[in-house]
């Protein structure tokens, strides 16, 4: 009987079905509404039943019909209920077939403790893991103060500091979990840590600390198939531009010996703007969502954040609601800006103007009066150092014979459509696709993913003139301009 409470023995069902060989008869278990838990249930006295799972009688005996029968009260980790257990046999109950009867109530009701307390146990994993999720919810919507409120209580400390690093950890579904704790154990707590609720293989870990992120290294190289990827160190209301980041060197970590890689810090288009009027034109880009209330403003901010770099899907789930949700706040910032997010040109534009509000948040606009001041999209695009750039990234296509960047252009104008671009070409879809896969290590970009690595692109095609520019309604009078014109 001692059996059956080691640890991969710990099964009512197999109790049951034990103590009915053992008295050489039949025997069952009901819970406390009547319910059959595990072994054959005889016919038994229902009001009988009810006397004893209610405690006014502790066990009944009864005998007929040449037939013997047992019922014992199972008292449950809950006081306020309880189960029976009926045993039955044909010959009467001696000593020991009565000793066993009582032994075994003991160890079903040590089984049901112990049931309880690792139920209870997993619920407060799991209220833990939904609260590691919320917290970087809360950071994803830039809403620090109130990630900090809720991670105080149980973390206190973690999230006091400025910026971090995000870490995305990549393994087999089968290790996740295992894998998480040990994320939480190498950190000493001292890092947020939650089971991406969009990728099933994914880890994320927001870490204030350089130790916590070599500590996490250390994890990866003994186990096969997994790989980590570390954003560059942002601000906490950057945490999920931090987490694009780290997707992204998670690509590349998949092609390196070490499985690791850091994301990174390449000329960026927006670096080789002057910073003054690309920060007054991002200002004008989106100037109607000033009008919007703070909270619904940082909301639809960061939901078209996320939605920009991945799809509607991913972003609900890292953000916690509904795909739906995701496409209305989307929708509604469309409407807001007078553009289409179907025209992929048009993402790069907003992506941009996003980047710019973040990251030039303490540059001045330039003067309302100047000239710079009213740049649009073209004029900054039209710097010598972008031109410059543009050029040597897209330059990098023309040693293939098959015409990459022909076919690149063409794929971005129809909206990333594979289809619509082979009609364009006459070509097969699959061509088409083919070529785009091959363009991706060439420019050393993910463009089949979407996301920042294709607005770069996008944009590089604008400052050559190899695409046209978005092209908006105009501005109503009186309000600043929208976008940009032809």
């Amino acid at each position: 009987m001692l059996d059956h409470l080691r640890p991969n023995g710990r099964d009512i069902g197999r109790v049951v079905a034990w103590l009915a060989d053992a008295v050489q008869g039949t025997a069952s278990l009901q819970d406390d509404t009547g319910a059959l838990l595990a072994g054959t249930l005889p016919d038994l006295d229902d009001d009988l039943v009810a006397a004893v799972a209610a405690g006014r009688i502790a066990s009944a005996a009864w005998e007929g019909q040449g037939r013997h029968l047992r019922m014992v009260r199972v008292s449950y980790p809950n006081p306020a209920s309880a189960g029976v257990l009926a045993v039955a046999r044909e010959t009467p109950f001696d000593r020991r077939s009565s000793d066993i009867l009582t032994h075994t109530v003991q160890v079903i009701e040590l089984l049901l403790k112990a049931g309880e307390t690792t139920a209870a146990g997993r619920r407060l994993e799991r209220a833990t893991s939904d609260l590691r999720l919320a917290i970087l919810q809360l950071l994803m919507v830039e809403d620090t103060v109130s990630a900090r409120r809720v991670a105080a209580g149980l973390w206190p400390g973690l999230l006091d500091t400025e910026s971090a690093c995000v870490y995305v950890v990549e393994c087999t579904v089968e290790e996740r979990d295992r894998l998480a704790e040990e994320c939480i154990d190498v950190t000493g707590e001292q890092a947020l840590v939650v089971l991406c609720p969009a990728v099933d293989e994914h880890v994320i870990v927001v870490t204030p600390g350089e130790a916590a992120a070599r500590e996490l290294r250390t994890l990866i190289g003994p186990r096969p198939r997994t790989f980590i990827g570390g954003s560059a160190r942002q601000s906490l209301a950057r945490t999920a531009t931090a987490y694009g980041q780290a997707v992204s060197a998670l690509a590349v970590a998949h092609f390196r010996p070490e499985k690791a890689a850091v994301y990174a810090e390449r000329t960026h288009p927006e670096r080789l703007i002057d910073p003054a009027p690309l920060r007054g034109w991002a200002a004008r880009v989106l100037h109607p969502l000033d009008t919007l209330a703070h909270h619904t403003r940082a909301e639809l901010l960061a939901t078209t954040r996320l939605g920009l770099e991945f799809t509607a899907v991913s972003a609900a789930k890292v953000l916690g609601v509904s795909r739906n949700t995701v496409r209305a706040r989307m929708e509604r910032v469309e409407a807001l800006l007078h553009t289409d997010f179907s025209d992929v040109t048009a993402r790069a534009v907003v992506h941009l103007a996003l980047n710019t509000q973040v990251s030039l948040a303490d540059v001045p606009a330039a003067d309302g009066s100047g000239q710079a001041a009213q740049a649009s999209l073209p004029d900054l695009l039209s710097g010598p150092a972008l031109r410059t750039w543009a050029q040597d990234v897209l330059a990098r296509l023309e040693n293939d014979t098959r015409d990459l960047r022909r076919t690149l252009r063409t794929w971005i104008a129809e909206g990333g459509n594979a289809e619509r671009a082979a009609q364009t070409l006459g070509v097969h879809a699959q061509t088409v696709r083919e070529h785009v896969r091959s363009a991706e290590p060439v420019l050393e970009r993910q463009l089949l993913a979407g996301g920042s690595d294709l607005y770069e692109v996008v944009l590089a095609h604008l400052a050559v003139g190899d695409l046209d520019q978005p092209v908006l309604p105009a501005p109503k009078s009186g309000l600043p301009d929208s976008l940009v014109h032809r």
